[in-house]
């Protein structure tokens, strides 16, 4: 069964950082292109962030410098700091697994920056 969750979200006030983690099972995980997707209330889902199987990656244009992709293929994990955080990240924030035709989703992980 595969299995993809995340936490490390939470309350912050701008300028603050948080530290999101997915951690996934049930997948050959360093074969699996690995993504950070948000949504804010009322808008559309959004990606983020993703890390290629050679760690390559990129970001929305709106998180370029203040965010950071990475991931551990040994603990399967997939990770997303995240620094200088303004009132417009408040989102939920989702893990996607993608390799071929397989897509795998965590549940979600509530960020909110306010203060």
């Amino acid at each position: 069964q595969v299995r993809l969750v995340e936490s490390g979200g939470g309350l912050v006030q701008p300028g603050g950082s948080l530290r999101l983690s997915c951690v996934t099972s049930g997948i050959v995980f360093s074969e699996y292109m690995m993504n950070w997707y948000r949504q804010a209330p009322g808008k559309e889902r959004e990606m983020v962030a993703f890390i290629m199987r050679d760690g390559a990656t990129n970001y929305a244009d709106s998180v370029v410098g203040r965010f950071t992709i990475s991931r551990d293929n040994a603990k399967n994990t997939v990770y997303l700091q995240m620094n200088s955080l303004k009132p417009e990240d408040t989102a939920v924030y989702y893990c996607n697994a993608e390799f071929a035709r397989a897509d795998h989703w965590g549940q979600g992980t509530q960020v909110t920056v306010s203060s």
